[in-house]
Order: structure tokens, then sequence, then C-alpha cells
């Protein structure tokens, strides 16, 4: 696809409770009455942080992507109060409808990395009859030895000024917010009993399960209880010689892998 086909757009005001949300999508020029693909991010990420990747899943589906910063990250309005242990539903339930509404999306493809696979889901149950398809990317689903150990040690790196110095290039003077959110959440005792498995058995639509087979912040009993668990059809990709971010270490395997699992499924 030549670039005179393609357009990027940025919504920098898409008004949510207690602030506003900034968004980007991405546009091909085949793009014509199919469902889009929202992107949810990590704990720590935001639209920026996607990289390349949402312009080469737009190229590659022929569809638009939709990227937003989840409020309190990236150009998105500050925070100053931790999330609340319900964050994930309230993304679905609070935040993500505005950007439904703000870009007219009738269906829509779901597809979060790490925490925001979860929040994926989330917005698929919030609207069963408008998302099409869910795609989790190193997706948790419960609460592990292994994903709180990862969280404390990187919570002790990002005390040293330079590593987060690399995490305030995309968050700002918020880059402490952003560390602090993650990973005081995730080591809190409320958080230990959160799970997904008793929503995964409402999840209708299908669903690709993507997991690196070194994830660093969780083992593969995340995307077998994501695919074993769900109601509808799902399929279980462990992607070899990869770790935490499929879509930067694996791009164009991802790439085929979602581009052959939404045709398969004639996804409109």
């Amino acid at each position: 696809m030549n670039s005179a086909s393609f357009a990027i757009e940025e919504h920098e005001a898409i008004a949510v409770p207690r602030g506003s949300l900034f968004a980007k999508r991405w546009i091909p020029g085949t793009a014509k009455g199919v469902a889009p693909v929202v992107l949810f991010h990590d704990s720590i990420g935001c639209v920026e942080m996607w990289r390349q990747f949402p312009s080469a899943l737009s190229r590659a589906l022929g569809r638009e992507v939709i990227a937003y910063d989840r409020l309190g990250f990236g150009r998105s309005t500050a925070r100053f109060e931790r999330p609340s242990f319900d964050f994930v539903t309230e993304e679905a339930e609070t935040y993500f409808p505005a950007v439904k509404v703000h870009f007219g999306l009738q269906s829509f493809i779901a597809f979060g990395h790490s925490i925001g696979g979860a929040m994926a889901i989330a917005a698929a149950l919030s609207f069963p009859h408008d998302c099409q398809l869910i795609i989790t990317e190193a997706a948790q689903a419960f609460v592990e030895p292994k994903t709180t150990h990862a969280i404390a040690k990187a919570g002790e790196r990002f005390r040293h000024p330079e590593e987060l110095g690399k995490l305030a290039r995309y968050h700002g003077k918020r880059a402490e917010w952003v560390v602090r959110s993650w990973v005081d959440t995730w080591l809190s005792p409320e958080w230990a009993s959160w799970t997904l498995k008793n929503n995964l058995t409402r999840v209708r639509c299908p669903l690709l399960v993507l997991h690196g087979e070194r994830d660093e912040y969780g083992s593969t009993a995340f995307p077998d209880e994501l695919a074993s668990q769900a109601g509808g059809l799902s399929q279980k990709v462990i992607i070899k010689d990869c770790a935490h971010v499929p879509h930067r270490e694996q791009e164009q395997f991802v790439l085929d892998l979602v581009e052959d699992f939404i045709s398969s499924r004639c996804i409109p």
C-alpha cells in the first residue's frame, strides 16, 4: 500500500470523567465498512510505545487501527490517585465507551497487550454484539508468583533515574505515577485474588491467544487458562524465542497470525 492511500489522524480531546484521552487512528484507503482494530496498551504503555506496529497492522489487515492512551498515561490527562483494584472493568465500562462513541464504532476487534489483554476481554463483554473478535498478547489471566516477582524487579529498576527517564520520554512528569500504579497494584494483597476465570466463559466471539515462550511476566499457564476457559472458539499460539512483547520481538510473525485468524473467521 502506498503512502497516498494511508492516513494518520490524532485526536486529543476525547472527553471522559476527570479529563480527556489522546488517541491516534491509522486509516488505510482500503478500509471500507470493516471492523476497526482497537489497541489496549500494557501497564506502563501508551500510544507511542506501540511504535510502528499499529501502522504495520493496519497495512497488513487493510483495516483502521485505533490506539489510545488510558487516563494518566502518555498524552491523556494526568492522574494523581492510584487506579482502583477494579481498573480493568472500569476501563471497559467508563473510558472505552467514550472512545467507541468518538469514533462511531458499530463493530470492532479488540487487541490487548499484557493487562491490555484483560481490558480487551472486558471491552468485548461490555459490548458483546459489537466486538467481532479478541486478540490477547502476553496477557495475564490471574496473579502468579512469576509475574509479581518480575514486577517487583522492574519496580526496583525504575528507581534509577536513567531507567525512569526512558519512560519519561513517553509519559513526561507522570512516569513515576505510571510505575507506582503498576507496581503497587500488582504487589498489593488486595490484588492477589484477581482473575479473569469467572469472565472467560462469557466470551462468545473468537479469541486468539498469543504468548511468548520466554515471557518474563507470566508462564504458559496464562494462555492455557485463556484458551481453555473461553466460551467461544479459541486458538492458542506459544511463540518461540519470544518474551513479553511479541509485536516488537516477532512483529511479522504476529502480523501473519492475526491476519490468518481474522481471515479464517470471515470477520467483516
